[in-house]
């Protein structure tokens, strides 16, 4: 079972998070087999503001042990985590991204919904799959019902990186979409 796990920073962890760094990457090398993607998100200032992490788990118990063992979480570096059930529709890694580890923004794009009465299908792969390093829908906690999209994407900027989940939808399917800067996680 694939999860979705946003840890969103708690403001002023800047410092509690990067004194825990070398924990949390130890941590995080014990799911290496089962990672499907990994990394900060930050501030255009480069100010953390959360962690990603996509990974393949048993079930909702060991991905509700993953989430909330995690070194950071249990420090009090995080203000909330978004745990959710998520389907990978590339069928890749983010080490597999064609586009690889370097150039170019980076973009974690959530597309939280759905926005109206009627709405709850899943929405499709965009066609160019080259620019994105991981895709899939949000799930409800049985893995039945779309509740919304998460993808991280390669973008020259947050408008572009947004329509990823927009385009051709008009406003799309969502009752909100947020963008936040991303990059590929591990360690350097």
């Amino acid at each position: 079972m694939e999860f979705f796990c946003y840890h969103r920073d708690r403001p002023g962890s800047s410092t509690l998070r990067d004194e825990l760094l070398e924990e949390h990457w130890s941590y995080m090398d014990r799911f290496g087999k089962e990672l499907i993607a990994r990394g900060p998100t930050f501030t255009d200032d480069d100010v953390p503001t959360g962690s990603v992490h996509i990974a393949d788990l048993p079930d909702p118990a060991a991905a509700r042990a993953f989430a909330f063992d995690e070194p950071g979480y249990q420090a009090g570096v995080y203000r909330d985590v978004l745990l959710r059930r998520w389907r990978n529709m590339l069928g890749r890694t983010m080490w597999d991204f064609p586009g690889g580890r370097t150039g170019g923004n980076r973009y974690l794009v959530l597309g939280l919904g759905p926005a109206g009465a009627g709405a709850g299908a899943e929405p499709a792969v965009p066609d160019d799959r080259d620019e994105l390093v991981a895709y899939g829908p949000l799930l409800s906690d049985d893995g039945v019902t779309w509740v919304g999209t998460a993808a991280l994407v390669r973008a020259p900027d947050p408008d572009t990186a947004r329509a990823v989940l927009t385009a051709d939808r008009g406003a799309g399917p969502y009752a909100g979409v947020e963008v936040h800067n991303w990059e590929f996680g591990g360690r350097r």
